[in-house]
């Protein structure tokens, strides 16, 4: 299977979903000439033109109702935020609004809505540009979340996000775009609410999602030198949640550690182990582990901010703790 960037794995989802629907259009801040931040819509300007690449003001709120609109009356929007710590600026139109006109419809109308956002620290771009804000739209009924860890798991994931007719919140990690992996040629989607096991192992089920997938696989492999098996689950959604496979695992293992890069407090790993005691009490031979980020701040100083979010080692001692 060729290898290709999830930066690239991204542009050939849009790329078929457009070719094959015109009602799919991008809106967004320099989405136009400039590609976008990450480059994702790099001579997307020239194939499809300025009527379906449309690039617009800063202005977040803008964008959102605007992009909203469209999806009432029939088009399938990708409107992108360009940091989640912008999406501060559109809560209204995403809470109030995308999320509940189905609902208040009475089930008649739809929102086919795509908000491709990009979270996590990246390199030393400080406290408004570096959050992890996927608990706040965990908590809103209406809208599905999604976090793919993977080249491969980003294109199908978003084509699923574009063919859905509800408000989709795609959430992508700053250092993941130059990341490579295997994408097969042929089309293919993943279905929302499907969990993988990234890793098989005994001792530890390791739930972790986004750029924790990777500094997870590489605790588990470093672990594994020590005679400790790890198995990773990776949600790759977090609404709708695959919590059966979730516990199937931690039955199996009896020992559960979340990993999580947002800080810890009212977070998605606070949930997940809420969740997962409630259903597999009887199961666990230890208390849940949550390695999560710090209740504070991103700081703008790399040593700072490596110390502020979990980092491989720190799986490593937690695993290490659990047994």
């Amino acid at each position: 299977m060729r290898e290709i960037e999830y930066r690239e794995a991204i542009k050939e989802a849009i790329i078929e979903e457009m070719d094959s629907d015109r009602r799919v259009f991008l809106i967004g801040e320099e989405i136009g000439v400039y590609g976008g931040s990450f480059k994702v819509y790099r001579g997307l300007l020239d194939r499809y033109g300025p009527e379906r690449v449309i690039n617009t003001p800063i202005a977040e709120n803008t964008i959102a109702g605007a992009a909203i609109g469209a999806a009432l009356t029939g088009y399938r929007p990708v409107a992108e935020i360009m940091a989640i710590d912008f999406t501060t600026l559109a809560m209204d139109q995403i809470v109030n609004h995308a999320a509940k006109i189905h609902f208040l419809s009475g089930g008649n109308v739809n929102v086919p809505l795509v908000i491709r956002t990009q979270g996590g620290v990246g390199k030393g771009v400080a406290a408004q540009h570096s959050q992890s804000l996927e608990a706040w739209f965990y908590h809103v009924p209406g809208l599905k979340v999604v976090m793919p860890s993977t080249p491969y798991d980003a294109k199908g994931l978003l084509k699923t996000a574009i063919r859905d007719d509800g408000p989709v919140i795609f959430i992508e990690h700053k250092k993941l775009y130059s990341v490579k992996g295997g994408v097969p040629e042929e089309e293919y989607t993943i279905p929302f609410g499907k969990a993988e096991v990234k890793r098989e192992g005994n001792d530890i089920t390791i739930f972790a999602y986004s750029n924790m997938i990777i500094k997870s696989l590489e605790a588990a492999e470093e672990l594994s030198r020590h005679g400790i098996s790890c198995e990773i689950v990776d949600p790759r959604t977090l609404v709708p949640l695959d919590i059966n496979l979730l516990v199937d695992s931690v039955k199996k293992t009896g020992r559960l550690i979340v990993v999580s890069e947002a800080c810890s407090r009212g977070s998605v790993a606070s949930d997940i182990s809420a969740r997962v005691t409630e259903r597999a009490f009887e199961y666990l031979k230890a208390p849940v582990k949550i390695v999560a980020g710090l209740n504070t701040p991103i700081p703008y100083n790399s040593t700072l901010e490596r110390a502020s979010i979990p980092q491989v080692n720190d799986i490593i001692e937690a695993a290490k703790k659990i047994l």
